[in-house]
């Protein structure tokens, strides 16, 4: 994550926590002037369009006084979806089995993107399993993960 994605966690999580709903991440993705602040929530009966609709509210609110990002952005509340989005280890945890698109923000092994199965979370590292092989990566590599949803 990047410093101000960190900041904006830190700043949201207890307003979210407080309307009952679980601050999943956030993806701050700027374009230019116009910026889009992706805020994702959870709760364990899902996510309806109202609870979006609350949470942005109250997130729009704190943005207002606090004023942490300069130029113009959009804000958009959502459900995780289908294809899920993990931030935290313990998100990493809760998906092994599950088959991963990943995005490292480095190199490695030649590339930055994978797709496999996540067969272990130990640590600060992630192992996927792609075509029979193991590869390890590392948590604070990884720009953007996502479950690969199954129909």
């Amino acid at each position: 994550m990047s410093k101000i994605e960190l900041e904006l966690t830190a700043m949201l999580e207890p307003a979210v926590e407080a309307l009952g709903f679980e601050l999943l991440g956030l993806e701050f993705v700027q374009a230019g002037r116009h910026s889009t602040l992706r805020v994702y929530i959870d709760h364990e009966n899902g996510i309806t369009v109202d609870n979006c609709a609350d949470v942005s509210r109250q997130v729009s609110a704190i943005l207002d006084v606090e004023d942490p990002i300069t130029n113009e952005y959009d804000l958009e509340v959502s459900s995780p979806g289908v294809d899920r989005p993990l931030f935290k280890a313990a998100h990493y945890e809760q998906a092994q089995g599950e088959e991963l698109r990943v995005r490292t923000k480095l190199p490695q092994d030649g590339r930055r993107n994978f797709k496999g199965d996540l067969v272990a979370v130990s640590g600060d590292m992630i192992t996927l399993q792609i075509d029979g092989q193991d590869h390890m990566i590392m948590l604070s590599n990884i720009e953007r993960a996502n479950i690969i949803a199954k129909f």
